[in-house]
């Protein structure tokens, strides 16, 4: 795996989106992975996971060109997949995984 985050150990934690932004999660120790690409944030996605990263976190604009790697992932205890909100405008996608997790957490919607 090409590190993108200047060093030669997966993460536990990682982030991969635009690098304005997600670049200020290195200042606490996440793993930046600055990728755009579907294609290619996809192989991260699986990267991360087989070298046993825990948490990927995923900026909304990228999160959806990723969806069968993540998908492959959403029965699996680990790595847990969240789109987390960018720069940019919101797509809702963070928002409607919340919303996704509560209802399988406790069988029904109680957000909204």
């Amino acid at each position: 795996m090409s590190e993108k985050n200047g060093t030669n150990q997966i993460p536990d934690i990682a982030i991969i989106g635009d690098r304005d932004s997600i670049l200020i999660a290195k200042a606490v120790g996440i793993g930046v992975y600055p990728e755009t690409d579907g294609v290619k944030a996809s192989k991260l996605i699986h990267e991360l996971a087989k070298g046993g990263c825990k948490v990927i976190f995923i900026t909304e604009q990228v999160y959806p060109l990723c969806a069968d790697a993540v998908s492959k992932y959403k029965t699996e205890a680990y790595p847990s997949i969240i789109p987390i909100p960018s720069g940019g405008k919101s797509t809702g996608a963070s928002m409607a995984q919340v919303v996704e997790n509560v209802e399988k957490a406790i069988g029904q919607n109680i957000l909204f």
